[in-house]
């Protein structure tokens, strides 16, 4: 029987690949998975292993992103979705689909490297192909290549690792309420490969005081920006964006930080659905569009953005159904292409405002009356949005409020959060807690992570 391989674009291919999946995860036993409330985005690109009856045998799913790996920005492939037919196990296909997948990022030429993605029961099909598990090797590799690089010998390693899950807020799982996070990258290895201690797991541990484990940022903030009589704010511009306010002269239990909305994740959503691009590098598009203003002011009537801190939010709010329904509302109002981007980027800059008008500002008021000034630090990816910027400057100066970014402080904008687990990880030997109770609203203060010893 002859085969044909396709690489076909990931979203208009799933009438094709859809059948398979239905196959091989049947709805009924879908529905009974922990994981079975979760949207997966469509890969980018899938590879297609077809018969001559050009029904679908094998299918690899190909993702791309742009990420931070030792400070700078690179393309990482993901590799996942890998299914084969159950009458067409065992003659090869799922290998040649990879193969196809690997040469696929090969021939782009702008991907260092891939993670792939599967279940641990089939982990060893893969390692015997190659695949080297992502169990704390590939960090400790980082580590060592980067200290001969800066030509120093590291003290302590404090490693987050990949955050696989988290689900901050209780649901029911087999009877019981639950809350968990995993992050993968085992320390022991990185530990017993480097010779040094290492610090790892760090949000478990506000999770157990009832807190969500998220924002860890703020200790940073607290530590580098709080001034004895200046305001500051620090925005953090990633998928999401999380403010935290530090009032002139206060302590720790003086922060407030949260997640205002969406950052760079509408915005990266829709240039994806329509332009078929990453992101709108530096705010291009959105500088050519026209916003609809209607819209931004009908989708700040949310109840998130009127829900008092602490709080969080993620995919679950504005990930694909959320985008789904605000390109819905733009065509419905005759938005072109590039109006939909700035729209999508007005409304971060004004959920972001709206949170400091909301609750920022009384904070401030309540507990620095007589602050000489207030100053924002903008970080992230979105820093480099120009037009994003632009608004959120406009925006603050007409509060009287300057606006720059870390880099004025001598912290990278791509490098805050890889600071801000260095001083976790110090915090933590030395025997110091490491959250910050108001911005996750756990209990007390809190020793976070796990210590291996080398």
């Amino acid at each position: 029987m002859g085969i044909e391989i396709e690489v076909l674009n990931g979203d208009a291919s799933w009438r094709l690949a859809e059948p398979l999946f239905n196959a091989v995860w049947p709805p009924q036993v879908l529905a009974q998975l922990p994981w079975a409330d979760i949207v997966f985005a469509h890969p980018d690109l899938r590879v297609l292993v077809q018969n001559e009856a050009e029904e679908v045998l094998c299918h690899v799913g190909l993702y791309r992103r742009q990420i931070i790996w030792n400070g700078h920005k690179i393309r990482a492939g993901g590799i996942g979705g890998v299914l084969t037919r159950e009458d067409s196990r065992r003659r090869g296909y799922a290998s040649i689909a990879l193969n196809a997948a690997i040469q696929t990022l090969k021939d782009e030429g702008s991907t260092p490297f891939a993670m792939l993605f599967c279940e641990p029961r089939t982990a060893p099909f893969y390692v015997g192909r190659g695949w080297k598990p992502y169990d704390g090797e590939v960090y400790a590799e980082c580590v060592e290549a980067t200290a001969l690089e800066l030509a120093i010998v590291p003290d302590l390693i404090a490693c987050h690792g990949q955050t696989i899950y988290h689900q901050a807020t209780e649901a029911n799982y087999l009877g019981h309420p639950l809350r968990c996070t995993l992050q993968i990258g085992e320390a022991a290895i990185i530990a017993e490969r480097l010779g040094i201690t290492t610090i790892s797991d760090f949000r478990p541990a506000d999770m157990a005081a009832n807190g969500q484990a998220a924002p860890l940022v703020p200790m940073l903030d607290f530590c580098l920006f709080r001034h004895a009589t200046k305001n500051r704010l620090l925005l953090n511009l990633g998928g999401i964006a999380n403010i935290t306010a530090l009032p002139a002269g206060c302590d720790v239990d003086g922060v407030l930080a949260f997640d205002t909305g969406p950052a760079n994740m509408v915005i990266d959503a829709c240039m994806k659905r329509l332009y078929n691009k990453r992101l709108d590098d530096q705010g291009a598009t959105a500088a050519k569009g026209r916003i609809l203003t209607a819209i931004v002011k009908q989708l700040l009537q949310s109840p998130y953005f009127e829900t008092p801190p602490p709080k969080s939010c993620g995919r679950e709010e504005y990930g694909e159904a959320f985008v789904t329904r605000f390109i819905a509302l733009c065509e419905q109002a005759d938005a072109r292409k590039q109006d939909i981007i700035a729209t999508a980027t007005a409304f971060t800059a004004e959920t972001i405002l709206d949170a400091y008008r909301r609750f920022c500002w009384p904070h401030l008021g309540q507990l620095a009356p007589l602050a000489r000034a207030t100053e924002l630090y903008a970080a992230g990816g979105g820093a480099h949005n120009a037009t994003l910027m632009g608004h959120l400057t406009e925006g603050f100066s007409a509060l009287g409020i300057k606006v720059t970014t870390t880099e004025a402080a001598g912290l990278a904008v791509e490098a805050k959060e890889a600071a801000a687990f260095a001083l976790l990880g110090w915090l933590t030997w030395h025997g110091l807690p490491g959250n910050v109770p108001s911005a996750t609203g756990a209990s007390r203060p809190m020793i976070l992570g796990k210590v291996s010893l080398a």
